[in-house]
């Protein structure tokens, strides 16, 4: 009998490049196949994304700030939003990796692949991060004519940059959070969730962490997303270049190298137990 391994060309001669974005084409098939849930997920970060930043409007109409400080307020919500949709959404692609598969009911097919862990990783991350793109900057252009903002002092490359070393270390969270569904089927997902929202409250997406009581703020500074908050708002609001921003891109840089390596590696040993234990099963 001629086992699967056999007839699965190796890393090494497939290619690890091949391999991984296999994983990003078969993502992309599925995405077309849900179009309608893409569009749902679209229409609510539009509305999202409007319904905070019109708060903005509403205190100026209030007369509680002038008209300069409304427009930096506008300009504040209107990136957190943004960033927060692209966020949410790389954190939902990477951390529903099982759960993607008990849904197609192709777990033990996938898992029982003589395909590295890690390439399977990497590639769902890198889908997780270009369809991210996609989806924010599909919201940037319907929510923008809502608003009339002066982007004229904005610095795009560091806010590129920034987003992009700190999308490795949202990829790494987002790996670990990938690895509750492994072990626990019936509730790993929403677990998941959870992590986002601690994330969210923590990281002064719509507000400044300074607000934040003292015992929060410590949590804010082991968030990969509050440093990328920054470094987007720093660029684009303040204008700061590249090197302004090094501190935030030293950070990003640690968090990237200890998430990454220990998401992999704790995903691959969660993979083990569940094996062991018999959890790779469609419905918990």
């Amino acid at each position: 009998m001629v086992s699967m391994a056999e007839h699965t060309p190796a890393p090494g001669r497939a290619g690890g490049g091949r391999l991984a974005w296999a994983f990003v084409e078969r993502q992309t098939n599925l995405w077309k196949r849900y179009w309608a849930w893409e569009l749902v997920w679209l229409m609510y970060g539009v509305v999202n994304t409007l319904a905070i930043t019109f708060i903005a409007k509403q205190v100026g109409n209030e007369g509680a700030a002038s008209s300069i400080n409304v427009s930096k307020l506008i300009l504040f919500l209107l990136i957190g939003t943004l960033v927060w949709a692209y966020l949410s959404a790389v954190l939902d692609d990477i951390s529903l990796v099982v759960t993607w598969e008990r849904w197609e009911g192709t777990i033990e097919h996938t898992l029982m692949a003589p395909v590295p862990r890690a390439l399977h990783l990497i590639g769902m991350s890198v889908f997780g991060v270009l369809h991210a793109v996609v989806r924010t900057l599909l919201i940037f252009a319907i929510a923008i004519p809502f608003f009339s903002i002066d982007f004229g002092g904005a610095n795009w490359l560091t806010a590129a940059v920034v987003l992009a070393v700190g999308s490795l270390s949202i990829a790494g969270l987002a790996i670990l959070a990938g690895v509750l569904p492994l072990l626990y089927p019936e509730r790993g997902a929403q677990m998941s969730f959870m992590v986002q929202a601690l994330v969210l409250l923590v990281s002064g997406v719509y507000y400044q962490v300074s607000v934040l009581p003292g015992w929060l703020q410590v949590f804010s500074y082991v968030s990969p997303a509050t440093y990328i908050l920054d470094g987007i708002r720093g660029g684009i609001i303040d204008g700061k270049s590249v090197t302004d921003t090094w501190r935030t891109l030293a950070a990003l840089g640690v968090f990237g190298t200890v998430l990454i390596p220990l998401g992999i590696v704790t995903f691959m040993a969660a993979e083990q137990w569940a094996k062991r234990t018999g959890k790779l099963k469609r419905q918990g």
